[in-house]
């Protein structure tokens, strides 16, 4: 060739393109063949395996199974993991503790541990109450492993029948789950827990040892526990004792002790102890003759006691001891509490009687309250409607959101961060993602402008949002962890009271408002000392004194604030004719929960109502129209007299100042009769507070004996009531007492009654004297 291209030597030089696509395609073309061999090798290979007919119907059937069985598992897994969570290994040892508990004049109160304990072993159980218990609660106990689906399909079939519930579905252990791990709310959640934990419970434990901690930590009524403690508390010996009569009484105790206990009902205990003997005869444990003896001879009950026990306070004392003592090696102890026998019980009526009044028509059934001085003084603790119902204590233990109510932590961190009461917000707020925060009753907020405590009064959800953006969520979650409350987690409705917090920590973290920013930590236990005598604890001794966690300015002015919420805002309901009060009111959600969380100068109280199981109550139910007045009820009866030191940051209530001038003027009278000092400080003691009528009718009276006795004329201390004066909730130097007018038409005052439910005006605050201002009524534009 003649060509340029071969001149040069270019074929030499570049690549030879068309041998390399002749090689690429020949090794495309063996590898495809290959692959073929290889896929119709092993197409034939396993041909052989090929399953036709009933054969293949089988695998299909087998494979289909072990997918679904796969996939039950995952969700077994899911439904058994907050069971597990609430197992606790720490609930089987409660007998290593055996305390004693004393009010703080040292009466016993009560008893704890030592009625879980092991002195009765299972051997010297009588037969008879085991046959008993079986045959009432749990026939086929020794058959099934946690679940007996037979008893619970006759249980079903006998309540259809009978139109009523006559017999429970309940294992014997499924009821001891119950008892040591859960409350008794009735919610398909709480009994899948219970059906894993049964299971779990038997895998751990043997037949036996079930029987036996369900002997020992069954509640039986009277404040007490186990069959040992029962037997001698209505029988008054030992259980080792008893008869089938009285073994049948105890294993009718365990289904519902406050109902068939022969101290509450004997009518309702015989009835029940009937059924239990016709258990025995129908499970074929014994014949009817063999019962007849114990249908005649009916079991003897030891004089009838009326239990004064504060078992929901001591639940909690016993929780708090165990604490204190852990690691001391001491396990047998005396402690010595705060409580308040009389405020416990007037604390337990106001629950009480708010159910029994609204409870079925407002759909709510539970509810709780802590009582406790602004130091942090446990003084009474109601956790449930029925402790023989159920033990769960949702004072100290039930987490419930506390809706609006949380707000007094988001506005005390805004005050913080230089906010002042008159401040003035917008009703409005920004969104957080897909979120946005809308007031009571709807609407994202008119974008009025108000000041601060305005906006805390009618409880705003916008402006509490907005301030929890502002300040910093994460702040207000540190001021939450300074007054004791653990666990709130940071979320857009956060200010909202999104979270759960107990009632307990809740009436803790606001008493440092009422202890002037002081923490008020709660605290039951005064001192503990163990068998020997020897002092383990005492608070005096072992406790630091409270740490200044707010400031004293900025707890002045949210309890300013806090009190413009009960007299201009939705906590009205709430308001005292007789001293200052401040609070704030919740609602979650539904209403799930409603609140009110508030204090006077001498107690902080929190009250929760709501439902076990989580339902809704009524549309319309607020903290501010239902928890208030309980509260308004409770701290009525709880103030005896007018020794009641002022909030910090308020002024005296008028009707307080109107108190202190009159004792003022009956001290200037005593002075003028020639009465020597000495005689007036010992006379000088909290006065109880009467009617003014009366005082003037009993002034009248000691003044003619005096005049009888050819003694001068002169209105004794004792004519003004019981001799007890309050100290002065004003400086005297500030102000000298003036002359106190009196009332021509006196109201009632109703400090000294105890809860009357039985009338209907139980909600209507008492008419304040003339010598106090008329109170403001409420007008909220919204009641959250």
């Amino acid at each position: 060739m003649n060509d340029w291209f071969h001149r040069q030597g270019g074929r030499d030089r570049f690549i030879d393109w068309l041998r390399l696509d002749s090689q690429i395609n020949s090794a495309l073309g063996e590898a495809w063949s290959r692959v073929k061999d290889y896929w119709n090798a092993g197409s034939s290979y396993f041909a052989r395996f090929q399953l036709v007919g009933w054969r293949r119907l089988l695998n299909e059937f087998a494979s289909e199974s072990l997918t679904m069985l796969f996939g039950g598992f995952v969700v077994l897994y899911g439904l058994a993991l907050p069971a597990f969570e609430e197992f606790d290994e720490s609930k089987f040892l409660t007998g290593r503790y055996a305390v004693k508990f004393l009010d703080v004049n040292g009466n016993e109160i009560g008893r704890r541990g030592i009625l879980h304990n092991d002195a009765v072993p299972l051997e010297d159980i009588p037969d008879v109450l085991i046959k008993a218990t079986l045959s009432t609660e749990d026939r086929r106990f020794f058959e099934h492993y946690g679940i007996d689906v037979l008893g619970t399909m006759r249980a079903l079939v006998t309540n259809v029948q009978a139109n009523e519930v006559v017999q429970g579905g309940s294992t014997l252990t499924q009821q001891l789950a119950k008892n040591l791990f859960l409350s008794s709310e009735r919610s398909l959640q709480r009994k899948i827990k219970e059906l894993f934990l049964s299971f779990l419970l038997e895998s751990r434990y043997s037949k036996r040892e079930i029987l036996k901690l369900y002997f020992d930590r069954a509640y039986m009524g009277g404040g007490t526990f186990g069959v040992e403690a029962a037997s001698q508390y209505y029988f008054g010996k030992s259980v080792r004792d008893i008869n089938m009569s009285e073994a049948a009484v105890l294993a009718g105790l365990f289904k519902a002790p406050s109902k068939y206990s022969p101290l509450v009902d004997l009518a309702a205990s015989r009835a029940r102890t009937n059924q239990v003997l016709d258990n025995l005869v129908e499970a074929k444990y014994y014949t009817a003759g063999q019962v007849h003896s114990a249908r005649m001879n009916p079991a003897k009950i030891v004089e009838a006691r009326t239990s004064t026990s504060p078992d929901w306070y001591l639940d909690w004392a016993f929780e708090e001891v165990q604490r204190l003592a852990d690691g001391k090696n001491q396990f047998v102890l005396t402690a010595r509490t705060t409580v308040d026998l009389t405020l416990q019980r007037q604390a337990e009526e106001a629950l009480a009687a708010a159910l029994r009044k609204e409870g079925r028509d407002l759909h709510f059934s539970s509810g709780a309250i802590v009582l406790m001085e602004t130091d942090g003084k446990v003084r009474a603790i109601v956790g449930g409607p029925d402790y023989g119902e159920s033990q769960f204590n949702r004072a100290t233990h039930a987490k419930r959101q506390p809706g609006s109510s949380f707000k007094i932590y988001v506005y005390a961190t805004a005050m913080e961060n230089g906010f002042t009461p008159e401040t003035i917000v917008r009703d409005a707020s920004r969104s957080c993602g897909n979120w946005s925060p809308s007031n009571y009753g709807g609407g994202g907020g008119s974008g009025s402008r108000i000041p601060l405590w305005m906006a805390l009064a009618k409880s705003l959800n916008t402006v509490a949002a907005e301030l929890s953006f502002v300040v910093g969520r994460e702040k207000v979650v540190e001021m939450t962890k300074r007054v004791g409350i653990e666990g709130v987690k940071k979320t857009c409705s956060m200010a909202l009271g999104d979270g759960g917090i107990t009632v307990l920590e809740h009436t803790g973290g606001v008493a440092t408002f009422a202890n002037g920013g002081k923490l008020a930590k709660p605290y039951g236990i005064l001192d503990i000392t163990t068998s020997k005598g020897d002092l383990l604890y005492s608070r005096e001794r072992d406790e630091p004194p409270p740490r200044q966690v707010v400031s004293r300015h900025v707890a002045e002015e949210m309890n300013v604030m806090l009190n413009r919420v009960v007299t201009e805002g939705t906590g009205g309901m709430a308001n005292l004719d007789f001293t200052n009060v401040a609070g704030k009111t919740g609602t979650s959600t539904g209403p799930k929960d409603a609140w009110f969380m508030g204090f006077t100068g001498k107690y902080v109280a929190g009250v929760w109502i709501g439902n076990d199981d989580n339902r809704p109550m009524r549309s319309g139910v607020t903290g501010g129209h239902q928890a208030a007045p309980i509260w308004r009820d409770l701290m009525t009866v709880a103030h005896t007299d007018m020794n009641i030191p002022t909030i910090p940051g308020l002024a005296p209530h008028p009707r307080q100042v109107a108190e202190q001038q009159r004792l003022a003027e009956v001290r200037a009278a005593q002075v003028a009769a020639g009465i020597e000092p000495a005689q007036l400080a010992a006379d000088a003691k909290t006065q109880a507070v009467l009617p003014s009528k009366t005082r003037d009718a009993l002034k009248v009276l000691v003044s003619a004996l005096r005049k009888a006795n050819g003694q001068a004329e002169a209105a004794p201390a004792a004519a003004s009531g019981p001799s007890h004066a309050p100290a002065s909730p004003i400086d005297p130097k500030q102000e000298a007492p003036q002359p106190a007018t009196r009332p021509e038409a006196p109201k009632t005052d109703r400090r000294a009654t105890l809860l009357d439910t039985s009338h209907d005006d139980l909600s209507v605050p008492a008419a304040t004297p003339s010598a106090s201002p008329p109170t403001k009524s409420p007008a909220p534009a919204a009641t959250h």
